[in-house]
């Protein structure tokens, strides 16, 4: 069980049920990353570049925002694991993905991306002893620690699946 003091408030809704299931952080990220490629597999080609209302993501997109925050989210876990006190600055994720052709990009080329990062993030996680992931460190002007990282990983991506599926199908 996660700490309060581990992790900002902001976090609890990635956070909170992942970390009370009784599953690991690598259990988490197995789990989850099966459930997103195997849902993704099931989105037909005109379900690829639908939205439901102006100015929000496609599929393709909501994709890529998860393979992009992971990757970042692997960065930070990465820098406090190594006790870097170095004070990590945000991201603006809505400019990252105005910066990314996600969707002229083949839906099975990102599922493969997908797929490479979340087998980094069970390398990594797996490499982090009990020890380690009490570590902690700043980011976007808030602490973390590495094991919060690791489970708001699979917590961000369950979230944004779940909004998926509940408003464009």
């Amino acid at each position: 069980m996660l700490l309060p003091n581990e992790y900002h408030s902001y976090f609890k809704i990635y956070i909170d049920d992942l970390a009370s299931n009784g599953k690991s952080i690598i259990e988490n990220l197995i789990e989850t990353g099966n459930h997103l490629e195997q849902f993704a597999t099931t989105i037909s080609k005109e379900k690829e570049l639908y939205v439901y209302a102006e100015g929000k993501w496609t599929f393709k997109q909501l994709l890529v925002h998860v393979i992009d925050t992971e990757r970042i989210f692997n960065y930070r876990a990465l820098r406090f694991a190594r006790n870097d006190s170095t004070e990590l600055q945000g991201f603006d994720h809505d400019f990252y993905n105005e910066n990314v052709a996600a969707n002229s990009q083949e839906l099975q080329e990102l599922i493969d991306e997908f797929k490479s990062v979340r087998a980094s993030s069970i390398s990594l996680f797996k490499s982090f002893s009990e020890e380690v992931l009490l570590r902690k460190g700043s980011a976007s002007g808030n602490i973390i620690s590495v094991r919060a990282i690791g489970f708001l990983i699979s917590g961000h991506q369950k979230h944004h699946l779940k909004i998926f599926k509940e408003r464009y199908f």
